[in-house]
């Protein structure tokens, strides 16, 4: 028997001209291919994820500053993932195993029950379903809260688009999108929100990246999208912010090859801040939905 994969079991999904590729390991997305085109900028089966490629971010995406919040009584302090920063960074899923729940060809659905531990004493019973169909790919993200307090939550995904060139540099970028966070030297939001106009953060109508460094959290989108090269990544009402990222501070060999962008419901340090924070009920569900359409 051959060693298993670091990130587990794989799942494949077929359709037509389009395959994707789901993991066990954090239900991550680690390809998506249409056309004949690889459209993420992903990871090989036998390596394990770099960057939070594909991930899912839950209970909550970005940074909780210093890893610590208070929600209701409770004062907590999570693990600090984000060790440069000193933050608690994309949650507490990423790297668990996800059992399958349900699969046919073109889709698949996993889940995973998030027990209490120490900073997020809540239960949440997780589920997506990644799905292919005549638009393309689509992520449907859905949360429950099993427990009998309230509970917070962020969600937020993580895919890479990955250019026609090898490098973002060159690629036409297109964000529907008037408004973007200001943030502090450790990459948290100071609270106020800038307009994109006259900065080189306005994408609002398609030009080139450039050399220009994102890190950056975009929101008041006119429309629910983002274009790399023609690739559409769109999201529901659900995720009004998103990040993008130019991977500048990634391993060199993986420096800017691809661009991430990642719909989210709520901004760094919304544990803290309120901004986005959805506050599920005992009992209660939250979903959203975003997805990837290839060219026309």
């Amino acid at each position: 028997m051959g060693q298993p994969f670091p990130s587990g079991e794989q799942h494949s999904l077929e359709l037509g001209d389009q395959r994707a590729l789901v993991t066990e390991v954090g239900a991550t997305l680690r390809e998506y291919a249409a056309g004949g085109r690889e459209l993420l900028d992903g990871f090989a089966a036998a390596e394990m994820c770099s960057g939070a490629r594909g991930q899912l971010l839950l209970p909550w995406p970005n940074r909780v500053r210093d890893g610590s919040y208070q929600f209701a009584e409770h004062v907590l302090q999570l693990p600090l993932t984000d060790t440069e920063h000193g933050h608690a960074i994309h949650g507490l899923v990423r790297w668990q195993p996800w059992r399958l729940l349900d699969r046919a060809p073109e889709r698949a659905r996993l889940g995973f029950t998030l027990h209490p531990q120490p900073g997020y004493p809540f239960t949440l019973e997780l589920e997506v379903e990644y799905r292919l169909g005549d638009e393309g790919l689509s992520a449907t993200t859905s949360a429950r809260n099993l427990g009998g307090e309230r509970a917070p939550l962020g969600a937020g995904s993580h895919p890479y688009l990955r250019p026609r060139a090898g490098s973002v540099d060159g690629a036409l970028l297109h964000i529907p999108a008037s408004s973007y966070l200001e943030l502090d030297e450790r990459l948290i939001p100071t609270g106020r929100r800038l307009s994109v106009e006259g900065t080189r953060f306005d994408y609002r109508r398609p030009r080139s990246v450039g050399d220009t460094v994102l890190d950056t959290c975009y929101t008041d989108f006119a429309e629910f999208f983002v274009e790399l090269d023609g690739v559409r990544l769109w999201f529901d009402t659900k995720h009004p912010y998103l990040q993008a990222f130019t991977g500048d501070t990634l391993h060199r060999d993986r420096r800017r090859q691809g661009l991430a962008l990642e719909p989210m419901t709520c901004p760094a340090d919304a544990f803290n801040s309120r901004l986005g924070l959805v506050e599920l009920a005992p009992g209660a569900g939250w979903s959203g939905t975003w997805g990837i359409s290839p060219p026309s």
